[in-house]
């Protein structure tokens, strides 16, 4: 049903425009006057409104503020004196649908009318579109979170099963060479073979120290943050992993030194973390020279430590680990602290540098790594001076 409200002070004039929109279809209301108008309008709700500007009292203006001011959803065409232009600019700035002169005609009320119909039905659908997008919007992204936590589900079952593949490899070995240790301890107490015994005996240390030190790096890279930070010189961290791994340096024709700062200073760290970091590096540094097949090379791990500031002058402590080795390939540089990624083969499971970084990050530090095949390795940590 189309209702319109016209409002004139001029009851000739509501008359006339009354029997011509009734003709036209429309439920028609009528006031003299704007507060008339405003109980009416407030009332009945008529999505269109044709008031005069000029009338004693409330005048068409400040009805149509009123009527702003409502929220409720009406077009309102102004009827102003012949050029009386600056109201109806003033009109039309306060929201008004459209506007028409005195003496009003059928035809241009009837197209007036007809514009603030066409308006009212834009903005419906537009309110209508804009309802279901946004429930298209709340729809898709339900969906969408549903789709990402399905995703990070078959990541944690994919990661779980790389993880239990990768440990079991690992573990299999560990008991293969348990086995072989136990089968040269039989082997040597039935034939009363006290060297065949004692390599038996050796074998089976060596691995149960695997198996020891795998369960202690799961338990490590599990937990959460454990360092102890104090301040201390990590000059002779450096050197006691150096020294606790000369003699598998020696073995192996590897040159391992330490090159130490004169003045690296202190620094606020956990010593047994960096013990820890140092120790890992240095290990996989002599491994990498020691699986080369480059036997031609003068092999050499080369552990520094030293100072270092940036351009913004903040300083920090480098803890170094280069070595001449094997290198590595720009695929497995990218994989390096990948969960239980090695290059080891089935003799690692990748823990070692997943600690290390864990380590380094609750120092609020990082690792660097360049690397060249067949050329070696550095790895480069940067710890701030002052605590995380």
């Amino acid at each position: 049903m189309k209702k319109v409200l016209l409002i004139d002070d001029e009851r000739p004039l509501l008359e006339m425009l009354d029997i011509s929109l009734r003709s036209d279809g429309y439920t028609v209301f009528t006031a003299e006057n704007g507060a008339a108008g405003l109980e009416i309008f407030q009332r009945e709700k008529p999505p269109l409104v044709v008031t005069d500007i000029k009338m004693p009292g409330m005048n068409g203006l400040e009805l149509l503020r009123k009527i702003r001011e409502s929220g409720q959803e009406a077009e309102v065409i102004v009827i102003t004196g012949h050029g009386d232009m600056d109201t109806s600019i003033a009109a039309l700035q306060l929201g008004a649908s459209d506007y028409i002169t005195k003496p009003v005609r059928d035809a241009a009320l009837t197209i007036a009318l007809d514009r603030a119909r066409e308006k009212l039905a834009i903005s419906r659908r537009l309110r209508e579109y804009t309802q279901n997008l946004e429930q298209m919007v709340e729809r898709r992204t339900a969906e969408l979170k549903a789709a990402q936590q399905e995703l990070l589900r078959n990541e944690r079952l994919t990661t779980i099963g790389e993880t239990v593949t990768g440990l079991a490899h690992y573990i299999k070995n560990i008991l293969n060479g348990l086995r072989g240790g136990m089968y040269k301890i039989n082997s040597g107490v039935n034939r009363d073979d006290r060297p065949l015994l004692k390599e038996g005996w050796d074998m089976a240390n060596r691995n149960l120290a695997k198996i020891s030190q795998l369960v202690l790096d799961l338990l490590s890279y599990s937990r959460g943050p454990m360092a102890q930070f104090k301040v201390h010189d990590p000059g002779p961290i450096a050197l006691e992993v150096v020294e606790s791994l000369q003699h598998l340096a020696g073995e192996n024709n590897i040159r391992l030194r330490c090159v130490l700062d004169e003045t690296p200073g202190q620094a606020v760290l956990d010593p047994d973390g960096i013990h820890r970091t140092l120790l890992n590096l240095v290990s996989n540094a002599l491994e990498a020279c020691m699986y080369d097949a480059n036997r031609s090379k003068q092999f050499e791990v080369v552990v520094r430590t030293f100072r270092e500031t940036d351009e913004q002058g903040k300083e920090f402590l480098v803890l170094e680990v280069a070595d001449n080795g094997s290198g590595m390939s720009e695929e497995v540089r990218e994989n390096l602290f990948t969960r239980f990624f090695s290059t080891k083969g089935d003799k690692g499971t990748g823990i070692g540098l997943l600690i290390t970084q864990k380590i380094i990050q609750e120092h609020g530090g990082r690792i660097d790594v360049a690397s060249r095949e067949g050329e070696g390795t550095c790895f480069q940590i940067r710890l701030n001076m002052t605590p995380p």
